[in-house]
């Protein structure tokens, strides 16, 4: 950050590097192993998934029929639809049914115990 006279400029590399990281819920919160569970974010839901407790954030609308996600379970690696059974990959958001159709994946962190999602 540089300061001309009354101008300070900062430099374009430090607004496009910082990440957005909004606080989503508490580390209390998360969904135990191998469930997951659904999350007000803004004008989101966001699903949690801890699959053998590794968590991911991806959005929370399956594709295929609109199911919430974050109601369903977690069978084999793979966030499973409540409605119709649609699987998906909480690290990529690939559907097992069609892997060119993906979910928003979003980038999540742990810090002081407050879970945050970049969105």
């Amino acid at each position: 950050m540089k300061t001309y006279g009354w101008h300070t400029f900062i430099p374009v590399q430090s607004i496009l590097m910082t990440p957005n990281f909004i606080k989503l819920t508490t580390e209390s919160e998360l969904p135990p192993a191998d469930e997951a569970k659904e999350f007000p974010c803004g004008d989101k839901t966001i699903c949690i998934a801890n699959v053998n407790g590794a968590y991911s954030a991806m959005d929370n609308v399956c594709l295929h029929r609109g199911g919430p996600l974050g109601q369903g379970m977690i069978e084999g690696g793979k966030v499973v639809c409540p409605w119709h059974g649609w699987q998906y990959d909480p690290k990529t958001g690939a559907a097992e049914q069609n892997p060119s159709v993906k979910v928003a994946v979003y980038p999540l962190k742990i810090e002081n115990g407050e879970v945050l999602v970049e969105i």
